[in-house]
């Protein structure tokens, strides 16, 4: 899963890759069940549909408010890609509803922040967006990190109301050119029943 902002910049370097180039440099991604990527903010605010298209012109399925079944050793369960909370209009409960009541869910988004909007039914949600706050002084903390919520949804695995939450550090930055004691991250999750 890919988690969006693909096409952040900082204020210092104003060097953009596009997206055509970043879809190509992934296009050796493999997957059993296919490689799926959801848009960030800087991905809309760049322009959405043209990352949309670098990506799948790649053979990377990007899932903006859209629904997939996927198939594993007989059984099946249901991706839900949700749109990013900056920039989209949210349709949570319109996009769960497309799936079966008693299915398996997992949805990804970018924004972390709408986790306490998903129905409990959503299994887990992936999201990016936060960097881990890409700055972590000792006896501080994380000084800055976009989100509402404060700290609470800054990084790793959050478990509230009887569902799970996992936001990654990513391997960017986001505005600030640095990253200190907020190592970048591509994470490998192993989901049990």
């Amino acid at each position: 899963m890919l988690l969006g902002d693909y096409m952040s910049r900082n204020n210092w370097h104003a060097h953009r890759v596009e997206p055509e180039v970043t879809g190509a440099a992934l296009k050796n991604l493999r997957a059993t069940l296919g490689v799926f990527a959801v848009l960030g903010n800087h991905d809309w605010w760049y322009d959405g549909k043209k990352v949309r298209r670098g990506f799948e012109q790649n053979g990377i399925r990007v899932l903006d408010d859209e629904v997939v079944e996927l198939d594993w050793q007989g059984k099946s369960f249901w991706l839900v890609g949700l749109a990013d909370l900056w920039t989209r209009p949210q349709h949570i409960s319109e996009m769960i509803a497309k799936t079966p009541p008693d299915s398996t869910v997992i949805a990804i988004t970018h924004n972390p922040d709408i986790f306490p909007q998903v129905p409990r039914r959503v299994s887990l949600l992936l999201a990016g967006h936060t960097h881990g706050g890409q700055v972590n002084l000792p006896f501080i903390g994380t000084p800055i990190v976009p989100s509402g919520y404060g700290p609470k949804y800054t990084a790793g695995h959050v478990m509230e109301n009887g569902h799970h939450l996992f936001v990654t550090t990513g391997i960017g930055i986001s505005i600030l050119p640095v990253r200190f004691r907020v190592p970048p991250e591509i994470v490998l999750l192993t989901i049990g029943s």
